[in-house]
């Protein structure tokens, strides 16, 4: 029987899950100024909002290099592994790429562009581990993953744009009227790239975040209730408690709350919050 294991890059934000699911992960690059550090091992969120707020400049995150991931997935192919490997999207990071280049110079090494970032992936890769669980063959997990990858609802409602406006992602000007004006954006994941869903304006949070659910639920009503994420930098818990509360009338099965790492944190900032699954329930 074909020995399959699961991997990704930490961007995919699934905390203790990875763990627990037996997934391989490669930390991405964090960069304070001159000193490198690794994504989920060495450098917290708390370190990047400190270094935000002592510096008043955005950390650098970087991917990992073909060579790098070469020697990642030669760990396992070496124990007689069959690799699927799930990226960030390859539209935010040459990460997707270098890891399909390593493989092209390996046997056994599979690698699925996700089309997503931080929960939206790890939605993927626990799609892949229960079709391990399944028995389906790695050629046959990569084909459904491909398919499964077009329909991740990933958004996330911004509180600040400081982050974005630091990062170049938007306008001194913009940044400015979000702020003085208190719109929330949702950026949402399309085709693999970032894009504005909707600006919510008002004076508190939660009411933000009430909307927000409700439109993403609207147009994207299909859902796969097996598993929801609440994924965020920062967000007072009872906010996160009420969304809980939320989604299980709602249906899902399995509602996880993870923190988003430094590499998602670094551009997107304290205050950010989103809820994502798969839309392609019955």
């Amino acid at each position: 029987m074909e020995k399959i294991k699961i991997t990704c890059d930490s961007s995919a934000d699934l905390n203790g899950l990875f763990e627990e699911n037996g997934v391989g992960v490669i930390p991405l690059f964090v960069n304070l100024g001159e000193e490198e550090y690794f994504d989920g091992v060495n450098v917290t969120p708390d370190d990047i909002y400190k270094f935000v707020d002592e510096k008043g400049i955005l950390p650098k995150t970087a991917a990992r290099s073909s060579e790098d991931l070469k020697d990642f997935f030669k760990q396992y192919t070496d124990e007689g592994y069959t690799v699927v490997h799930i990226s960030i999207s390859s539209k935010l990071s040459m990460v997707c790429q270098n890891a399909k280049l390593a493989a092209k110079e390996m046997q056994n090494v599979y690698v699925v562009d996700s089309r997503s970032l931080s929960s939206g992936i790890g939605l993927i890769v626990l799609s892949a581990v229960d079709m391990v669980k399944q028995g389906l063959s790695a050629k046959e997990i990569c084909e459904k993953l491909e398919q499964r990858a077009q329909h991740v609802q990933a958004s996330f409602v911004v509180n600040t744009m400081e982050y974005l406006h630091k990062g170049g992602r938007c306008s001194g000007v913009a940044a400015f009227a979000a702020s003085a004006l208190k719109i929330k954006p949702a950026l949402l994941l399309e085709n693999g790239a970032i894009s504005v869903y909707k600006k919510y304006m008002s004076r508190t949070g939660n009411r933000a975040i009430r909307k927000y659910l409700e439109d993403i639920f609207e147009q994207f009503n299909t859902p796969d209730k097996k598993r929801v994420f609440i994924t965020h930098t920062a967000i007072e818990q009872d906010v996160v408690d009420s969304l809980r509360e939320k989604l299980s009338e709602m249906g899902f099965e399995n509602i996880y709350e993870t923190v988003a790492g430094a590499t998602i944190t670094s551009h997107c900032g304290p205050g950010t919050l989103g809820v994502l699954y798969i839309n392609d329930g019955e």
